[in-house]
């Protein structure tokens, strides 16, 4: 379980996150929407750990992320940023391999490569796998990089932008395989979405941010109205149904 509470944060004066409070079950797949700038990247981050708690607590699978030595926080929980900067001179199963590293300190063992086998083949990326990163399209590099992330095997994985660089084809077949991820392998996943029709066909849960709130919090079907979505991000947005699921005509 990821608990959230009362945390809020501020950077040169700004407040980002303002006394924001959650609690993520084990298992499943969050998806964190909003508009820029409602603070959702900070959030995930702080959950991850890439910057200090100002205020509040948070804690995953009942390891305090601000106090947990982080050799053992890497056990419990992954963390992929927007700007990841790689090597140029990496192979991809050697990116890959790194996810490893709190496990086998660098010194990979049967098992790790093993489990270096089983993310490049859960990604797609067999056929790259001895490719230099610097060859890849952003969206390979991409995939690559979120294989990295699934290599360091913890029950929770945190997903900024996964979808950055994706086409139509490689975005849904990665949300597939992170729904799968979390119904098959028990993962948390916890994903921040720029597209709400993504978080709505693929997420258990919606939580939707803006000027650093949560300010809506439940399961797409309940988060999907016009309602609900024009408080979230400003305007009157078109809701339907295709087989069964509630789609966002955002575009229209």
């Amino acid at each position: 379980m990821i608990r959230i509470e009362n945390v809020s944060f501020a950077r040169g004066g700004t407040e980002i996150l303002r006394d924001v409070s959650l609690e993520l079950p084990s298992g499943g797949v969050t998806a964190i929407v909003g508009p820029n700038g409602a603070g959702k990247s900070t959030l995930l981050s702080l959950i991850g750990r890439l910057q200090p708690l100002q205020a509040g607590r948070i804690t995953v699978g009942g390891h305090a992320v601000d106090s947990t030595p982080g050799a053992e926080l890497a056990k419990v929980l992954a963390i992929l940023r927007q700007d990841n900067g790689v090597a140029s001179r990496l192979r991809v199963r050697e990116l890959v391999a790194f996810g490893r590293f709190p496990h086998s300190r660098g010194r990979l063992s049967n098992e790790d490569r093993a489990h270096v086998a089983a993310s490049l083949a859960a990604f797609g990326l067999d056929a790259f796998a001895e490719r230099f990163v610097e060859t890849l399209s952003g969206g390979q590099r991409q995939r690559a990089l979120i294989a990295m992330a699934f290599c360091q095997d913890t029950p929770c994985l945190l997903l900024d932008e996964p979808l950055n660089n994706l086409d139509m084809f490689h975005a849904r077949d990665l949300m597939r395989r992170l729904r799968a991820a979390a119904d098959e392998r028990g993962r948390t996943v916890v994903a921040v979405l720029h597209d709400i029709n993504h978080a709505a066909a693929y997420a258990d849960r919606i939580v939707a941010m803006k000027d650093g709130r949560v300010v809506a919090d439940g399961p797409p079907a309940e988060l999907m109205t016009p309602e609900t979505l024009e408080r979230v991000f400003g305007h009157r947005i078109r809701v339907t149904t295709i087989d069964g699921r509630p789609v966002a005509l955002h575009h229209l």
